[in-house]
């Protein structure tokens, strides 16, 4: 009997396990009604259990990286998210450190939650799919991909569409080079989730220019901005309690990644593209759409700005899109 009780305390699935049942209390607190702490954490050994390999990583991050998931409501069943491992330095050694990674089932969950969005998807293109994007007063696509069990090729493109509670239909396209554009910025861009989810993150790329012009709480803004996968480096991980002592979990940002450190993904394009930019500065006269959005004052004055400025959008640089995107956005939340 006191064989098997010491084999047992061994095992680092069952530690892993006992340890999870110590969190309990901060789980309940920061998971959502709808999700019990059993559920919870049912599924989170269950991911532990199937990649041996957080079994052996940092154990402070591991379960740093549970609370961020119960925090955001989201299951790390490889569906809505899940717990992905990066090599980090610390001092003059390598340590395997745990993220939370958000699915794109994770994120269009967060943005169908916040009530303000009716329909909302987001999908991959591929070289054997019959696309066409279409701009003007209705933005369209027509995506049809080949009979079932035919090859699609490789991936060439992904678009966010997006139909708001009022009707207002968006619709973000990029192709393959602006998507390796924002991996290249990445942290991870050669390895973890961008080498094993190519289109898992090529999808959350488009998705999140497509949230700029989403009306949106600030917690789902802050969640999609926040997603550490995407990011060009590590930002810490605020703490809404402290954590059981027992468990030591520290909800601290890891130290430097084997990548380089390229800028943040807020300015993903901004330095890439910006000889691009300068090129272009010669373009069509934004001035009527950038008052337009200024003086609106009702939904109707700013459906009818995001109307003229899909007029131009296509004639317009990346940069200067993205900037009319934010003023949008930004304009949306005063008139809501």
């Amino acid at each position: 009997m006191a064989t098997q009780l010491a084999e047992k305390q061994n095992n680092p699935v069952e530690v892993v396990r006992n340890q999870m049942g110590n969190l309990a209390p901060e789980l309940k607190a920061a998971l959502p009604a709808h999700v019990t702490v059993e559920k919870f954490s049912r599924v989170a050994m269950t991911a532990i259990q199937n990649t041996p390999d957080l079994l052996q990583a940092d154990r402070r991050s591991l379960f740093g990286a549970v609370v961020r998931l119960a925090q955001d409501g989201l299951l790390p069943d490889g569906r809505e998210a899940a717990l992905v491992i990066f090599n980090t330095k610390s001092g003059n050694e390598w340590i395997k450190k745990v993220q939370a990674m958000p699915m794109i089932a994770g994120v269009l969950k967060k943005i169908r939650q916040s009530g303000e969005v009716a329909k909302i998807s987001a999908q991959c293109v591929y070289e054997a799919d019959e696309f066409e994007v279409r701009y003007g007063y209705e933005e369209d696509v027509h995506h049809v991909p080949p009979r079932l069990g035919q090859p699609r090729g490789e991936i060439i493109g992904a678009y966010a569409t997006a139909v708001l509670k009022d009707g207002t239909k968006l619709l973000e396209v990029m192709d393959l080079d602006q998507i390796e554009k924002v991996r290249s910025v990445s942290r991870s861009g050669q390895k973890g989730p961008w080498a094993d989810w190519f289109s898992e993150m090529a999808r959350k790329t488009v998705m999140r220019r497509l949230s700029k012009r989403l009306p949106m709480s600030t917690d789902v803004e802050d969640f999609i901005l926040r997603d550490e996968t995407m990011a060009a480096e590590f930002k810490p991980v605020e703490e809404t309690k402290p954590l059981s002592s027992e468990m030591l979990i520290e909800q601290a940002a890891p130290v430097d990644t084997e990548a380089d450190e390229p800028e943040d993904e807020a300015v993903e394009e901004a330095e890439v593209e910006e000889a691009a930019a300068e090129e272009t500065k010669t373009g069509p006269d934004t001035s009527k759409v950038r008052r337009m959005i200024a003086a609106a004052d009702t939904k109707a004055d700013l459906k009818a700005a995001d109307e003229e400025f899909v007029k131009l959008r296509a004639s317009l640089s990346d940069d200067e899109a993205e900037e009319i995107d934010g003023l949008i956005a930004d304009q949306r939340k005063k008139v809501s």
